[in-house]
């Protein structure tokens, strides 16, 4: 019968430098060899107060906290921060969103972790580019993140403002290289040509 000290193994945890773990990462870090050793060394480490179980096979440590980016690529993978988050983030809208959301070529998802909302937006493949790895997270170039923003208005499922955006941090050049990568409809071409003239003032 396999024995764990509860010392032992949350220094283990600990020492791995990790603030998010799957239940996989967690058995491997405690190299347990039995399904059910490995939930009773978790249900140990949940009751003593070391992780937090955030939704099934995932947990994090009590005392750290992780970035909402990082929780939200933790969560739901692929996926990278895009949309107003993203624009927020990058200074192209100031107004911070209610929701932290993020671009995914699986479907369409919202989760709610610690009263938090975490959106998870389908998109097709060949559109699942454009974004860049920051710590443990992928987000979107400002660019990028305009033009899902703009894209999914042209489908009629966002509204955007464009009196409330910031259009100095975007790139001219990307921009004008990236529009040509996404379905060139109507409506499309309608939305990019009114916001074109704000961009290439």
């Amino acid at each position: 019968m396999e024995t764990y000290n509860l010392s032992t193994i949350t220094k283990k945890i600990y020492y791995s430098g990790l603030t998010l773990f799957t239940l996989k990462v967690l058995t491997d870090i405690l190299e347990t060899r039995k399904e059910n050793t490995t939930f009773n060394v978790i249900k140990r480490l949940i009751e003593s107060g070391v992780i937090e179980k955030i939704e099934r096979n995932k947990y994090i440590l009590s005392d750290k906290k992780s970035s909402d980016f990082s929780l939200s690529h933790f969560l739901y993978k692929p996926s990278y921060i895009s949309f107003e988050t993203a624009l927020n983030f990058h200074g192209i809208l100031s107004q911070f969103p209610y929701e932290i959301t993020a671009a995914t070529p699986r479907k369409t998802k919202k989760k709610e972790i610690k009263g938090k909302i975490f959106s998870y937006v389908h998109i097709k493949k060949d559109l699942f580019w454009g974004y860049e790895k920051r710590e443990d997270y992928f987000i979107a170039s400002p660019e990028k993140a305009l033009l899902d923003q703009l894209y999914f208005e042209s489908k009629g499922l966002k509204k955007t403002d464009i009196d409330e955006y910031d259009f100095s941090f975007i790139s001219i050049t990307q921009f004008k290289t990236y529009v040509k990568k996404y379905p060139q409809t109507v409506q499309w071409k309608k939305i990019i040509n009114g916001v074109s003239r704000y961009i290439l003032l």
